[in-house]
């Protein structure tokens, strides 16, 4: 083969002659079909010499004149280029270096052939070159190790996995024909030929049963793939591992280690392993197939048990959920089960060491008294007189095995109403139960008991004791609004609802009955009240003007209890001149707290003219203009020295100077300085601000006049109330009932 692919004496391929024929039609020609050039075969890997000649390219018209050959194309002038050359004057085409199937397997190169003037003379020739394959690639496996796996118990025939290589030689070839075999197995157990391979795909399957995890859990094959079909003598060959992991089955039930289990718990007692159950399986460790799962399956009739797998040991914690009572079981007998979490492999039978016998035995300990009934509801009246015997709360002691006795004391009794004895439990009043006590909460007061017994160590218990307190009349009505207000003159909504407050309950409330007394004659006189519903009546004036005023009006209220009681209360009623809307006036306001419209409105009039007096008493100036508003607040302050007051002028010193002359520690009060003197005084205290160049920019001398630590006023009380003409207080008759005693002080003439 090789001998005919690179033959010592290189063929000539000739450029094809050009045949024409024309037609008798229409002058067309038409071309003769060109001769096939077999392709040129080329093998990789040669070792020369290069270059080395493959063909020689000839035309027919190259003795006629000058012939210049070329080629083109991929290998030539095109990438990759230089592997082949043509001698242009002898037309011998040469490959210039080794060549590499596996890199290129072909190339497509064009032959031309051109006159010395570079015009074509010959079409170009295509020229196909293939690279004969060598086997010069082993089989390469995608992984150096593969993983499978297959389940313990498979049946011969079962898959397990795939190993396969590749081979860069022409697979069309025996270069590239891989096959498969195994060259060993580790370990051997049980026989060395557990697995076999498909020497064309590569798949593992198993050819022997006996797959047993417990025993083998993996299997490492080395795997051989060799091309040339197999061939060892003339084929390359490589080598992988794969790795058989033998995946768990649950056929191994588990086994508890011993027949019998014994433990112990204090009675009363919850929540506490009495004993751990161990457990044996060879199945995968934390799989469904190892996880152990354990039944009580008697002797536990009433729940007190419950057993939870630890999830590390796989041991079984027999656990108290259910409080044991040793009085009354001493001691339990229980059979336990354990299966795994999944179900067994098919074929796999259940052990009989899965079943075994648990032993418990329950400790007295020292249990605290017991109330039967708690809470213990009971029923009373209140009112109840201190000393009375309500009940015996009265706790029993479980421990009947032991003799002991039990004593109580009171723990909890928040209007300390109760108290208990001490030997027998027996509850007695000492005080007047009463339900509408703070301490009643829907009609029931509760208090709480201790009973605690002798024994080593002392136990106690607690009882609750609710007692229903039965409302007896014992409240009497309370009248609500107290006070109200209510227009001088009747209008249709100028009344009030009144209606009452029972600190009682039904039956013992409302309907409510209310009514005006029969003394003083007064009240039903000017009043009157009518019922507007079960719990309400409305209190109205009944005649159509009543003096301005503020009137406790009596009212006798009545509750619905047997017997009924009842109450007189006061309501405060402020009667007022009201507005059209039947609004209490703000004069009505004042006129209702005691004085009439006449004497309210000469107390007006005398306000304003005590205030005209005094504002022209003491100001007499319009104020400042804008200046005014820009007050220098340092000449409030104190002068620190006193030269610049001393050195002044007589007639020019400021009034608001402090004066430089000692005071004495209680200056006399001079006496009242004459209305003319007055006058002079602010007439000076203006000249020296007006010829005072340290003066602030203003003239508001009230704002800063000093008095000095003593006034030199006089008592206001100096001022003389009385007037020396005769005044006419008659009028005052008019003002009505308020103001006669007025107008008989002022108006009557000389008093005795």
């Amino acid at each position: 083969m090789l001998s005919r692919a690179w033959d010592s004496q290189p063929r000539v391929i000739k450029f094809t002659r050009k045949h024409q024929r024309s037609s008798s039609v229409n002058g067309l020609r038409r071309q003769k079909r060109d001769w096939v050039i077999p392709p040129i075969n080329v093998p990789e890997n040669s070792r020369g010499p290069f270059p080395h000649m493959l063909v020689r390219i000839r035309s027919d018209q190259d003795k006629a004149s000058g012939i210049r050959y070329s080629i083109t194309g991929a290998g030539a002038d095109q990438p990759p280029s230089g592997i082949y050359n043509i001698d242009p004057i002898s037309g011998n085409m040469f490959v210039t270096q080794p060549l590499d199937r596996e890199e290129r397997a072909s190339f497509h190169l064009r032959a031309h052939a051109v006159d010395m003037n570079g015009n074509q003379v010959e079409n170009p020739i295509d020229l196909y070159i293939y690279v004969i394959d060598m086997n010069d690639n082993r089989p390469e496996f995608q992984n150096q190790v593969y993983n499978g796996s297959v389940a313990e118990g498979s049946k011969p025939g079962s898959s397990v996995m795939q190993a396969t290589a590749t081979d860069s030689d022409d697979s069309t070839t025996a270069n590239g024909m891989v096959r498969y075999r195994i060259l060993s197995q580790t370990p051997h157990s049980p026989i060395p030929n557990m697995f076999t391979i498909n020497s064309e795909t590569g798949d593992i399957v198993t050819v022997a049963a006996g797959l047993d995890r417990e025993k083998v859990s993996q299997y490492t094959i080395i795997v051989q793939a060799t091309d040339m079909e197999g061939n060892l003598n003339f084929g390359l060959s490589n080598t992988a591992t794969a790795l058989i992991s033998i995946t768990d089955i649950n056929d191994n039930p588990p086994e508890l280690t011993v027949r019998t289990f014994s433990g112990e718990v204090q009675e009363n007692k919850v929540n506490v392993v009495v004993t751990n159950l161990t457990v044996l399986d060879r199945d995968q460790p934390h799989s469904p197939n190892w996880n152990a799962v354990y039944r009580i399956v008697s002797g536990d009739p009433s729940g007190h048990f419950t057993i939870r797998t630890n999830p590390i040991t796989n041991e079984g914690m027999l656990t108290v959920v259910k409080p044991v009572d040793f009085e009354m079981n001493r001691a339990f007998m229980l059979t336990v089960v354990v299966s795994n979490q999944a179900h067994l492999a098919s074929g796999i039978q259940s052990s009989l060491q899965s079943t075994a016998g648990v032993t418990i035995s329950v400790q007295d300990v020292n249990e605290p008294p017991v109330f039967p009934v708690n809470p213990k509801l009971i029923r009373f009246e209140e009112g109840v007189p201190a000393g009375t015997t309500l009940t015996v709360f009265a706790a029993q002691d479980p421990d009947h095995f032991i003799h002991q006795f039990v004593r109580y004391s009171k723990l909890s009794d928040p209007a300390n109403w109760l108290k208990i004895n001490r030997t027998n439990g027996q509850i007695t009043t000492m005080a007047l139960l009463d339900r509408e006590s703070m301490y009643v909460k829907n009609n029931v007061y509760e208090a709480t008991f201790l009973a605690f017994d002798n024994g080593s160590p002392q136990a106690s218990g607690t009882g609750t004791l609710q007692i229903y307190l039965i409302d007896v009349n014992d409240n009497a009505p309370v009248l609500v609004p107290r006070e109200a207000q209510v227009c001088e003159r009747a209008r249709p909504n100028s009344r009030v609802n009144i209606t009452a407050s029972d600190a009682d309950a039904d039956p013992n409330v409302g309907p409510f009955v209310f009514e005006l007394p029969s003394f003083p004659a007064s009240v039903r006189r000017n009043w009157t009240i009518s019922r507007i519903s079960a719990d309400y009546t409305q209190l109205r004036l009944r005649i159509p003007y009543l003096e301005a005023a503020v009137y406790e009006i009596p009212i006798i209220v009545h509750d619905s209890g047997n017997p009924p009681l009842s109450n007189r209360s006061l309501i405060r009623v402020k009667v007022c001149p009201c507005d059209d809307n039947g609004d209490c006036s703000a004069t009505g306001a004042v006129a209702a707290a005691g004085l009439g419209t006449g004497a309210i409105i000469a107390i007006l009039i005398c306000i304003i003219i005590l205030l005209t007096m005094v504002l022209l008493f003491v100001y007499d100036e319009e104020g400042g203009g804008e200046e005014d508003q820009d007050y220098d607040l340092s000449q409030l302050q104190q002068p620190e020295s006193l030269e610049h007051i001393i050195n002044k002028t007589a007639g020019v010193r400021r009034v608001d100077e402090r004066p430089v002359i000692a005071e004495s520690q209680y200056p006399v009060r001079p006496s009242l300085p004459h209305p003319g003197d007055i006058g002079d005084f602010i007439n000076d205290g203006l000249r020296a601000a007006d010829n005072d160049p340290t003066a602030p920019p203003y003239d508001s001398l009230l704002v800063f006049d000093y008095e000095g630590s003593g006034s030199t006023a006089g008592s206001v009380s100096s001022l003389n109330s009385t007037s020396s003409g005769d005044q006419d207080y008659d009028y005052l008759n008019d003002w009505g009932p308020r103001f006669k005693k007025l107008a008989d002080l002022y108006g009557g003439g000389d008093d005795d």
